[in-house]
């Protein structure tokens, strides 16, 4: 399949909405490293992040 940028940046936006929670703003400022390691994380044990450890980082982000 042969898709554009728009199309795959629009799957990935649609994405990260549903998954994180993110707004568009919040999906257009982190770059394509941030994206792959908070959707395919690569913990020592094989676990991924928890949600309240993701939401954890999130409050510690926007209070700086």
């Amino acid at each position: 399949m042969n898709r554009t940028f728009g199309e795959g940046a629009l799957q990935l936006a649609g994405l990260s909405a549903r998954t994180l929670g993110w707004r568009p703003d919040e999906f257009w400022h982190a770059t394509p490293a941030e994206l792959a390691a908070i959707l395919m994380p690569d913990a020592g044990d094989g676990a991924p992040l928890a949600r309240s450890e993701f939401e954890k980082l999130m409050e510690l982000d926007r209070n700086g």
